[in-house]
């Protein structure tokens, strides 16, 4: 995992200790850069998806997408809220990113499913991990957050993983 850029925290009202904050905010800053990453994963699958069944997998895989972009914006701004920075550009995300490199030389809908599927499990693995320290700091909120993206993903991840199971 590559370092998150250091930054200092904003005054706030949000009653949680700076150090929690800080602690919290790198955390939503790494699942930030993961979510960013696996958004651009699911787009270069929706991008560049052909076979048989290119009309569900190019639409399932913008749905992912969808649904990632929205968690985007809900990590970056839980970071802000308690007085952080949101590091949120491409290259901030793929520098910091823990989600394997998306393969550049597939077109099956069967390897993208695999592809896509392996890195969704890949990300709820370390969003359960971020549940669960957001919990230990006593931050609730940001627990409650996570779990939702979290609830998504698995339910995403099933829809995706529909695809190999027959």
């Amino acid at each position: 995992m590559a370092t998150m850029t250091k930054s200092h925290t904003f005054p706030t009202r949000v009653t949680i200790s700076e150090k929690t904050r800080t602690q919290i905010i790198a955390l939503l800053n790494q699942q930030l850069a993961d979510t960013i990453d696996l958004y651009s994963h699911a787009k270069q699958a929706h991008w560049n998806v052909k076979g048989s069944h290119f009309i569900g997998l190019h639409k399932l895989f913008d749905e992912v997408a969808e649904q990632l972009e929205h968690a985007i914006d809900e990590i970056a701004e839980r970071a802000t809220a308690l007085g952080g920075t949101a590091f949120g550009t491409t290259r901030m995300a793929a520098t910091a990113s823990r989600l394997p490199e998306y393969p550049d030389d597939i077109a099956d809908g069967s390897e993208h499913v695999e592809t896509l599927a392996d890195r969704m499990g890949n990300y709820a693995e370390t969003i359960r991990e971020a549940i669960d320290t957001a919990e230990e700091a006593g931050d609730k909120d940001t627990s409650d957050l996570l779990i939702d993206i979290s609830r998504v993903v698995d339910k995403y991840l099933w829809f995706v993983e529909a695809h190999l199971q027959s």
